[in-house]
C-alpha cells in the first residue's frame, strides 16, 4: 500500500517535519504510514543570487514570490507526485474537519508555503491551486499553517491513532458537536468530584450524559455549530 504523501514547497525546508517528527506522527513517519518531501523554492531560481521574489506591479509594500520560479518548483513536485496543490493563504477556504477528512482519504497533497506579500496569482491559476486558511489571522509564512494541516490529516491515517473510537468522538466529528468534558483519577481532587454518572458503569447513561454535555458546550461556545446541528436534526 502506498503511504499518504506530502510534498512541501518552502523557503525554509529545515522547518519540516518539525513537531511532526515527534509522538504519533513521528512514529508513523518512521513506520512508513506517511511520507514527506520538502522542496527548497530557492533551488529553482536561475540567477546566482537565487532570487525568488520581486516588487509587486502597481506598487505597494513587500515583495511577491515570482511565478517563473514557483512554476518550476511546482512542475517538479507534480512530476513526482500527482496530489492536490494547496496554497496556504489567509484568504482561502477555512480548514475544517470535513476538508481534513477529505484530504486524509486521498493519496496526499502538495503544499505551497508563501512568504512576504504572497505569490503571483498567475502561478496559482496555472496550477489550479486550492487556497486554504487555518484561521482568520495572518502568519509570517505558510509553514506553520502547513504543519497544522499535515498534523490534522496524519492523525486520521489508518494505524496512526491507537484507538479509532478516539477520532469519531472528537470535536467536529460525527454529529458535528464540540467534545464533552473528560475526567480521570483521582475521583475527588481538591474537593472537585467526578460526575457520579461516569462512575456508575451504566453505559447508556454515560452516553446520554456525554451527548448532553456536548450539546451544552456547543450551544454555549459555538452557536454557529449549534444552529447547524439543529438544522441537521430536522
Amino acid at each position: 500500500m502506498t503511504p499518504w504523501h506530502a510534498s512541501v514547497l518552502t523557503l525554509f525546508p529545515a522547518m519540516f517535519p518539525g513537531f511532526l517528527g515527534q509522538s504519533l506522527a513521528g512514529q508513523a513517519l518512521e513506520k512508513g504510514l506517511w511520507s514527506l518531501k520538502t522542496l527548497d523554492i530557492r533551488d529553482f531560481a536561475e540567477d546566482k543570487h537565487r532570487t525568488v521574489d520581486d516588487t509587486p506591479f502597481g506598487g505597494g509594500a513587500g515583495m511577491v514570490l515570482r511565478p517563473d520560479v514557483l512554476d518550476r518548483a511546482l512542475a517538479t513536485a507534480r512530476q513526482e507526485f500527482a496530489g492536490r496543490v494547496i496554497y496556504l493563504s489567509p484568504r482561502g477556504r477555512v480548514l475544517n474537519q470535513a476538508l481534513v477528512t477529505e484530504l486524509a482519504e486521498g493519496p496526499g497533497t502538495i503544499l505551497l508555503c508563501g512568504r512576504y506579500e504572497g505569490v503571483d496569482q498567475r502561478v496559482l491559476d496555472a496550477h489550479q491551486a486550492e487556497e486554504v486558511s487555518v484561521g482568520d489571522y495572518v502568519l509570517s509564512g505558510g509553514e506553520p499553517a502547513a504543519l497544522v494541516l499535515l498534523d490534522a490529516c496524519i492523525r486520521l491515517l489508518p494505524g496512526v491513532m491507537g484507538n479509532a473510537e478516539t477520532v469519531t468522538e472528537e470535536s467536529f466529528s460525527g454529529a458535528g458537536l464540540l467534545e464533552y468534558p473528560h475526567y480521570t483519577r483521582p475521583a475527588d481532587w481538591q474537593g472537585r468530584k467526578v460526575p457520579e454518572v461516569l462512575l456508575s458503569g451504566h453505559h447508556g447513561n454515560i452516553a446520554a450524559w456525554r451527548r448532553a454535555q456536548a450539546e451544552a458546550v456547543t450551544r454555549e461556545r459555538r452557536p454557529d455549530l449549534w444552529e447547524k446541528y439543529l438544522r441537521a436534526l430536522k
